[in-house]
């Protein structure tokens, strides 16, 4: 059987009448058969070949390529696997792609690890690009807004003492003075100092929003969020809760967020936790997020956290 000009090759060059090529079924009065070209075809070695002749305007000459896909696997039979192509490390699956706002279904647990059905989490809360820019602005805010402002010192009207003249003007050599209340006398007053403030400063309620979204779709990609059906604790000991956080791997700071206000008896057993803290959605802010590598979520504290991130911003 003779092996004819792949389509290829005419769709390249055109006709090959048009071109003056001619084919050569036979070299030097061999015909080319399969057998021949292929050899012995052993596992999963698919061979194909091409030939052909250039005759235009001169010698013939013979144009012969001989294409390989061949399939090496460990079982083939065709020769050892090749060390080369051996690698010693492990082929990782692709992750998924972050910030793509695709919705992420998790499944629904409890403090005892009962299966309670899956749960799908709003793509444009729980999967927004990570901006770490977003995240600086929102926690300097927070921490700006937080802080107190009650430092305070004494201008030289408010410190107590006598406002006399300690000595003359004139004639004793020593520098004029008017008050030994001055700030360059001990105890005297301050110059320029501190008053009581508000340290607090504007951010757009569009980036502080962006910000808790970055938060929460930070953790969801990290696999640090996890979602419960309720934080329902059958008692009020703090032991229960030891146990519950020593069964979750990696965890050595937990934030539960609960939708509405705190149960009584989960408040009780975490309150001489330092590692465990509580929260109600309301109350879930970004600062607090970062603090703690857990972040345990009950089924209606994620439903009030979309619905809130949702709701139009009021101008």
């Amino acid at each position: 059987m003779a092996l004819s000009i792949s389509r290829r090759v005419v769709r390249s060059f055109g006709s090959l009448s048009a071109l003056g090529f001619r084919e050569y079924p036979t070299v030097a009065g061999r015909s080319f058969q399969a057998s021949d070209l292929s050899g012995r075809i052993a596992g999963d070695n698919l061979l194909h070949a091409e030939c052909f002749s250039f005759s235009k305007g001169g010698p013939s000459f013979l144009g012969f390529r001989r294409f390989s896909t061949t399939i090496l696997t460990p079982d083939s039979n065709g020769g050892a696997f090749p060390s080369d192509l051996l690698s010693s490390k492990t082929v990782l699956t692709p992750e998924r792609t972050i910030g793509l706002y695709e919705d992420l279904v998790v499944p629904v647990t409890n403090f005892h690890n009962e299966d309670h059905g899956l749960m799908v989490l709003a793509g444009d809360v729980f999967d927004v690009p990570i901006r770490k820019d977003i995240i600086h602005r929102v926690v300097r805010w927070q921490l700006a807004k937080r802080q107190q402002g009650t430092h305070s010192t004494k201008t030289i009207s408010e410190v107590s003492g006598t406002g006399r003249k300690p000595w003359q003007q004139k004639g004793l050599g020593r520098a004029r003075h008017g008050s030994l209340r001055g700030p360059q006398f001990r105890g005297g007053a301050t110059m320029h100092g501190p008053k009581p403030r508000s340290h607090a400063f504007k951010l757009n309620k569009k980036v502080r929003r962006l910000g808790l979204k970055i938060a929460l779709s930070a953790c969801a990609a990290e696999g640090k969020l996890l979602v419960f059906e309720d934080l329902e604790v059958p008692t009020h000991k703090t032991k229960n809760i030891v146990n519950y956080v020593n069964q979750m791997e990696n965890t050595k700071k937990l934030l539960l967020v609960d939708g509405g206000p705190i149960n009584e008896k989960l408040k009780l057993a975490t309150q001489n936790l330092h590692y465990v803290n509580v929260l109600p959605s309301i109350g879930l802010n970004v600062y607090s997020i970062l603090q703690h590598d857990t972040l345990v979520m009950s089924r209606d504290a994620v439903n009030r956290i979309v619905e809130r991130m949702h709701t139009p911003i009021s101008r």
